[in-house]
C-alpha cells in the first residue's frame, strides 16, 4: 500500500471514528489498510480506554425528558465536565437516547442493548463516544410515567434546550380539569425548587426518619441539653423535618402563607386534586 493510499485511509478512518491521527495510523498499519478491521480494532481499543476512565467521577451532564401521548420518560446522562455536557456530539447522543428511553419505558437494561440509528447498540455507541471525547460518560438512571391513572406535568430548570436541563421535576396529578391545568406545571416547579423526599408523612422512608432522629439527638446531647429534654426537643425537630421534606406539607414557593396541600384544595374543580407520584432529578446529585 502506497503512502498516498495509507494517508487516504487514515483520513477516512478519522472521519468515520473521530479518533486521532496517530491511533488511526496505527490501526491502518496493524490491519493492512482494511477500514472495517481498523474500525473494529479502534473499538476494541476504545473499550480498553473506557475501562481505565471508569474510576473517575462523572458528576456533570444532562437530564432529558421525552413526552408522547401524555406519558413521559426521564433520563440522566453524566460526563466528567460541563464542557463535555455542551459538546454537540454528546448532546446528539443524549437526544436520541432520550427518545429510545421513552420507547423502553425507562428500562435501562433494555435501553443499553437497543440499536441506535447508526446500527450500533447504545452500549457500543457509548464506548465509542468515551473513546472520542476522552471522558468518563455514564447513563446513570431513568424512569417512566404512563398516563393510566393521572396526568403528567414537568418543569425544566437551567434548560439547555426544550426538555433538556440540569434539574427536571415530574408530577402526576389525578383530578385535573381544563380550568386547573396550569397548577400541574407550578407544582413541578415547586418540586424542582424544594426537593421533597415523599408525598406525605406515611410515604417517608422510616430509615430516613430514624437516621435524622439519631443525628438530632446526638446534636442536642453534645450541646449540653439534659437527657430528659432531648426527647421532647428532638420530636419537635423531627416534626419540622417531616414538614420540610414531604410535598403536601411544604411551604408553597409562590406564597409562604400556604402549604402545597392548601394550593391543591384551592384549585380543585368538580373532583379533588391528588398527587399520585413525583420525581426530581438533579445532575450529579449524590455522586
Amino acid at each position: 500500500m502506497s503512502n498516498k493510499d495509507s494517508l487516504s485511509n487514515i483520513k477516512k478512518l478519522r472521519e468515520l471514528t473521530g479518533v486521532g491521527f496517530k491511533d488511526c495510523k496505527n490501526a491502518i498499519d496493524q490491519n493492512e489498510g482494511d477500514i472495517e478491521k481498523s474500525i473494529e480494532y479502534l473499538r476494541k481499543k476504545g473499550i480498553a480506554k473506557a475501562n481505565k476512565k471508569m474510576s473517575r467521577t462523572a458528576s456533570e451532564g444532562l437530564i432529558l425528558t421525552t413526552l408522547k401521548d401524555k406519558s413521559i420518560s426521564i433520563i440522566e446522562v453524566n460526563s466528567e465536565t460541563d464542557f463535555v455536557a455542551k459538546n454537540d456530539e454528546f448532546l446528539f447522543f443524549c437526544k436520541e437516547l432520550s427518545s429510545l428511553n421513552f420507547d423502553c419505558e425507562g428500562n435501562l437494561e433494555k435501553l443499553k442493548k437497543i440499536k441506535m440509528k447508526n446500527g450500533n447498540s447504545v452500549d457500543e455507541n457509548l464506548i465509542n463516544l468515551i473513546s472520542k471525547i476522552g471522558e468518563k460518560i455514564t447513563i446513570r438512571r431513568s424512569n417512566f410515567f404512563n398516563s393510566d391513572d393521572g396526568e403528567n406535568f414537568y418543569y425544566v430548570h437551567s434548560s439547555i434546550e426544550k426538555n433538556i436541563g440540569k434539574i427536571i421535576a415530574i408530577v402526576k396529578l389525578e383530578g385535573v380539569e381544563e380550568k386547573n391545568k396550569d397548577i400541574g406545571n407550578k407544582i413541578a416547579m415547586h418540586i424542582a425548587a424544594s426537593s421533597p423526599l415523599s408525598i406525605d408523612k406515611n410515604d417517608l422512608d422510616k430509615v430516613v426518619i430514624d437516621k435524622e432522629k439519631e443525628i438530632i439527638k446526638a446534636e442536642l446531647l453534645n450541646s449540653g441539653k439534659k437527657e430528659e429534654m432531648v426527647e421532647k426537643i428532638s420530636q419537635g425537630k423531627i416534626n419540622k423535618f417531616i414538614s420540610d421534606n414531604t410535598l403536601l406539607n411544604q411551604v408553597w414557593i409562590m406564597d409562604p402563607k400556604k402549604k402545597v396541600k392548601d394550593v391543591l384544595n384551592e384549585n380543585k374543580g368538580t373532583k379533588d386534586l391528588k398527587i399520585k407520584n413525583f420525581l426530581r432529578y438533579k445532575v450529579g446529585e449524590g455522586l
